[in-house]
């Protein structure tokens, strides 16, 4: 048995949401603890305000919006009791649970409902918050202390049976510092990166010919001064960053979406300020990510998954390690047309329901029908229910076969005469959109996407228990679902879309059409942009910006702290073998167990270095997602499993716990 230090020490690098989640399930276990000999010390560093450090700064502009409604998001267990955490829904239900807000917040609080999208600026006080009362318990219990170090790390390098920090104050002109502990815990969150060979060469020749290139970069980080009044600036990408740009150069410079209609895709007018620059934009698919239903839940209770059953998967997995040890689930033979099914049952279901059973059949009829269809046993073709429910569904005229792919390709293949033709079928893209989304669990396209949505929750629960084959992770899942069910069901709220109507007929907004193709021209001295798909002039600007956040790659990582890991061999990234036997490098950190503990290029695993959150994208997916609130065992509250095992874990290894593990009663 090891015999616990009489101290023991604990440095967390990084107090955004991750670092705020493991500091307050230090709180939560401290309050189950009575006082006793060890004591363990904790030293949160991180250059910003801890709790929303560096993407969720209250101070931020409220145009920028979270991606999730206020029912979603959390870095805390739902408080029972009187737990030093709560969650983002509790906290808006209490009024800010006692915090003094500002002035603009304490307003805006009071009109936040579950399906509210509200700025990241609001969550910002959450997370500070959280973190305030959670460093408030510790440092009231005996054995505990907390303190936070306004500096950034630079390197942390193994030392004796511990390990040492070297790290540079925030304060102008300071010099590097050192500092011993037991166990560091890595929850850096969005990390700068170099940019990729073709982002280098358009900010050299910008850089060369006076043009301004903005790169990859998080919202409240952007030089928006750099947007000149009334002229045109190219943007690429049509994700969230985009809607971020689109409304600090609107909203944020005087303009006014004035509501004239409840129309769904006509719900305002732009009125210019003046001082908005022209708007040029483009996606690989030419289309923004679909706007959001209408609906107070992520993925509301409603929705539920008939055919993908993960117990059921797991089970014909251990069916096939019987006689292959080293079986794994492949996505598009495996997983795939179980989800298949569920998103076309729901689509037809709800068809059904909403618009009535086609002639002959009562809507009971008509489901019961689809029900035999899907639930039809086959043996190894595995995709013959495609066909004949294709078959059966072409029997009516006025049903439509719902391509789920092509959802994320639109316009794949279809060539437009003019800008102006293409314009006009980006916005019946978007007010389609508009009419779909506003339906919510009504319409049968959106029921389609939430029950995509909630089984891309359990493909991260099976990721995470790591029994799918990693060639079909990175090339099915990865290069295929996860651009699908993005585009789908990670967009803006509805508003946004309705915004972005109303600039493009405003003229404030022009699409440049799928795939594009971004150049510069060193004899004008601008950036150029055209699809070929568009029958165009090419769009040419002094300005462009990508818009899109820094690459979630550790070896693309360009920080201090991440290439001095790399470089000194305490971590490596993440490799994997495709098919051909080929070593290729991952995402994220090579990791191991639960807590995930960093493993250094000797394929060692560090028993005092913890990793949380981005930089686990080799184990888990979709590691950018907020914790969902509610039950802790949801698969989509994984961010706060990995904290508690890490909580837990450390305080093992400091001696408060020892076995049969923690204490469930409060002392």
């Amino acid at each position: 048995m090891e015999n616990p230090k009489i101290e023991y020490s604990l440095a967390i690098v990084g107090a955004g949401p991750r670092g705020t989640s493991v500091v307050e399930r230090f709180a939560d276990l401290s309050l189950k603890l009575a006082p006793k000999g060890s004591k363990l010390n904790i030293v949160v560093l991180d250059p910003y305000r801890p709790g929303s450090g560096h993407v969720w700064n209250p101070r931020q502009s409220e145009n920028f919006w979270m991606n999730t409604p206020a029912s979603f998001p959390t870095v805390a267990p739902e408080r029972v009791t009187d737990e030093p955490g709560l969650s983002f829904r509790q906290f808006v239900a209490l009024r800010g649970d006692g915090r003094q807000l500002t002035e603009e917040h304490a307003k805006a609080i009071e009109h936040i409902g579950a399906g509210t999208y509200p700025s990241r600026a609001m969550y910002g006080e959450y997370l500070e918050h959280v973190f305030d009362r959670s460093c408030a318990v510790l440092k009231e219990h005996e054995s505990f202390t907390i303190q936070h170090v306004p500096a950034e790390v630079l390197a942390v390098r193994p030392q004796g049976n511990g390990y040492q920090l070297e790290y540079k104050a925030s304060a102008p002109g300071a010099e590097a510092q050192h500092l011993s502990v037991d166990a560091v815990v890595l929850a850096l969150g969005h990390q700068s990166a170099e940019l990729n060979p073709w982002q280098k060469q358009l900010q050299e020749a910008a850089t060369n010919s006076g043009a301004t290139y903005l790169p990859p970069n998080i919202p409240a980080d952007l030089d928006f001064s750099k947007f000149a009044d009334g002229q045109p600036a190219l943007i690429r990408g049509l994700g969230l960053n985009f809607f971020d740009c689109m409304a600090e150069l609107t909203l944020g410079r005087g303009g006014i979406f004035r509501e004239v209609s409840n129309e769904p895709g006509h719900q305002f007018e732009y009125v210019a300020s003046g001082r908005e620059p022209e708007l040029i934009v483009a996606s690989r698919r030419g289309t923004p990510y679909w706007g959001k239903p209408v609906v107070e839940q992520f993925i509301p209770e409603e929705i539920a998954l008939r055919f993908f059953d993960v117990q059921d998967l797991i089970g014909h997995l251990a069916e096939l390690r019987a006689t292959n040890p080293n079986a794994t689930l492949e996505f598009s033979r495996h997983i795939w047309p179980k989800l298949h099914r569920d998103v076309l049952f729901a689509y037809y279901r709800q068809c059904a329901r909403s618009a009535g059973a086609p002639e002959g059949f009562s809507a009971e009829e008509f489901i019961d029908q689809l029900e035999s269809i899907l639930l039809a046993e086959h043996r190894e073709g595995s995709q013959v229910w495609l066909s004949e429910l294709r078959k059966f569904i072409s029997q009516f005229p006025e049903i439509q076969w719902l391509d789920v792919p092509k959802l994320a390709r639109p316009f794949e293949e279809l060539g437009f005469a003019s800008n102006e033709d293409y314009q006009q079928a980006v916005q019946d893209y978007l007010i389609s959109n508009a009419r779909h989304s506003t339906g919510g669990l009504e319409d049968p396209l959106s029921c389609a996407i939430m029950t995509m949505n909630a089984g891309r929750m359990l493909v991260k629960e099976l990721i995470v228990a790591g029994v799918i084959d990693e060639q079909s992770r990175i090339e099915e899942i990865q290069a295929h679902f996860e651009p699908l069910v993005e585009g789908l069901a990670s967009g803006p709220p509805l508003e946004r879309i309705e915004q972005l109507l109303a600039l493009s007929r405003a003229g404030i907004v022009t699409f440049i059409g799928p795939e594009p193709e971004f150049a510069f021209d060193e004899v004008s001295g601008q950036f150029t942009a055209s699809s070929p798909w568009v029958d165009a002039e090419v769009h040419t600007a002094k300005t462009m910006c990508e818009a899109m956040m820094p690459s979630n790659r550790v070896l693309q990582n360009d920080t201090t702290l991440i290439k001095q890991l790399l470089k000194d061999h305490v971590g490596r990234a993440h490799t994997w073998r495709n098919s051909e036997g080929e070593s290729l490098p991952g995402s994220g950190f090579d990791v191991v167990g639960e807590p995930y503990r960093l493993v250094n290029s000797e394929g060692l695993a560090h028993r005092g270095i913890f990793v949380m959150g981005l930089q686990l994208s080799s184990a888990q997916w979709g590691t950018a997602i907020a914790a969902q609130a509610g039950d802790v065992n949801n698969p989509a509250a994984r961010t706060l499993k990995d904290a508690t095992h890490v909580a837990n874990e450390v305080a093992r290894l400091a001696g408060f716990l020892v076995g049969e593990g923690l204490p469930t009663e409060r002392h």
